[in-house]
């Protein structure tokens, strides 16, 4: 009689070998090497080791990227960390090694932002909102309405507006944007128990609405008739099972990559502001280098970028299918429906005006962004 021995299935096996590689060789080297399908091969394992090791010996500068997010979260929430990687190696022609520090191994969001600020790491991924009390600029994005879809998100972040009159504020704090990951719109998600869906925004009244640390977003479901909730993010999933908050706002991938799928009733895409993220860069870490080296990155992120806006609707379609097994619902507003939703928060109503001039320095340069959110120049990406 045989018997199976569950240490020997190969999800075991891999975590061995993954080990093994990441004690001999570095993390980065595992990492590669399991994104390669190769850690259940010996052979083609120790290749992709060797080639790591390789371009870590040939390298003249090493550049540490530290994310919140574990390698393969891309299928679902396209940040692109691996093709970010193997595109500023090669496109530095070598001269240039990353290593990767994904799954919130140095932390996530504002910390992960601190620690590029302070030239601890050479970049990392975090949200817009979490990037904000250290470059406040970039908070405009949270003023509902103006470019919550994806392509006005890309279509400003990439504009010579964007570029003359926010990054120079965002350099003036120590960091250098490489490039804008778009992901999807903040959509009202609703907790298990609350009727729905949620179709206009006279029914948001009362509503105990999760947000972050953002006075912007407080300020917008407060327009709604919202109570806003601030809640930290990693006290969120307890805070919705139990009812302190009712409703949570992130993109479809970021509740299916977080777990919200069994506490959650209804989704309704209401494309308010952009879920989005950024990979900043240390301002004086990138400065010191070479032109060419320089040149390099900047090609390697707009490359990345491009790649992230072709992953968008193949990873929204994986996270709302998995949110469906779950019982999730959707509902997308029709256009009468979303002119009262812009009616009632959007970036046209005064309550606005004292954070375009904060934040732009006047309302006439947030409305030279408004028009660049408006020209479709920017590269095309799919919007819900």
């Amino acid at each position: 009689m045989s018997v199976h021995n569950k240490d020997d299935s190969p999800q075991n096996a891999e975590r061995r070998r993954f080990l093994e590689i990441a004690k001999k060789a570095g993390f980065t080297a595992a990492v590669v090497a399991g994104a390669s399908g190769a850690l259940l091969s010996s052979t083609t394992a120790q290749a992709a080791v060797n080639e790591e090791r390789e371009r870590q010996k040939q390298a003249k500068y090493t550049m540490t990227i530290a994310t919140a997010y574990i390698i393969g979260a891309s299928r679902s929430y396209p940040i692109m960390q691996l093709d970010f990687k193997e595109n500023i190696q090669n496109m530095t022609n070598g001269a240039v090694y990353v290593k990767l520090a994904p799954g919130g191994q140095l932390g996530a969001g504002g910390a992960l932002a601190q620690k590029v600020q302070a030239g601890t790491i050479q970049a990392a991924q975090h949200s817009l909102s979490n990037f904000a009390p250290f470059a406040p600029a970039v908070d405009l994005i949270n003023i509902p309405y103006w470019c919550g879809e994806n392509q006005k998100f890309i279509n400003l972040v990439t504009s010579d507006a964007w570029k003359k009159e926010i990054h120079p504020k965002v350099e003036a704090k120590g960091f250098k944007p490489l490039w804008y990951v778009v992901i999807d719109p903040r959509v009202v998600a609703l907790r298990n128990g609350l009727e729905g869906p949620i179709k206009t925004p006279d029914q948001m009244e009362g509503i105990k609405f999760r947000v972050p640390g953002s006075k912007i977003l407080q300020q917008f479901y407060r327009l709604l008739g919202a109570n806003p909730t601030p809640v930290a993010w990693g006290e969120t999933p307890s805070a919705i099972k139990q009812g302190v908050a009712d409703a949570l706002d992130p993109s479809v991938e970021a509740l299916n990559v977080f777990g919200f799928k069994d506490v959650l009733s209804w989704v309704t895409f209401n494309r308010s502001v952009p879920d989005s993220q950024v990979f900043s860069c240390n301002l004086e870490w990138f400065n010191s280098l070479p032109p060419d080296i320089q040149e390099g990155i900047e090609f390697a992120s707009e490359v990345t970028s491009l790649q992230n806006l072709a992953k968008v609707p193949a990873a929204r379609a994986y996270a709302m299918a998995e949110l469906s097994k779950a019982g999730v619902q959707f509902y997308a507003p029709d256009k009468e429906e979303m002119k009262l939703w812009a009616a009632k928060a959007g970036h046209q109503l005064p309550a606005w005006d004292s954070f375009k001039t904060e934040l732009a320095g006047s309302k006439a340069a947030f409305n030279k962004l408004l028009d660049a959110a408006n020209n479709n120049d920017g590269p095309f990406v799919h919007d819900v």
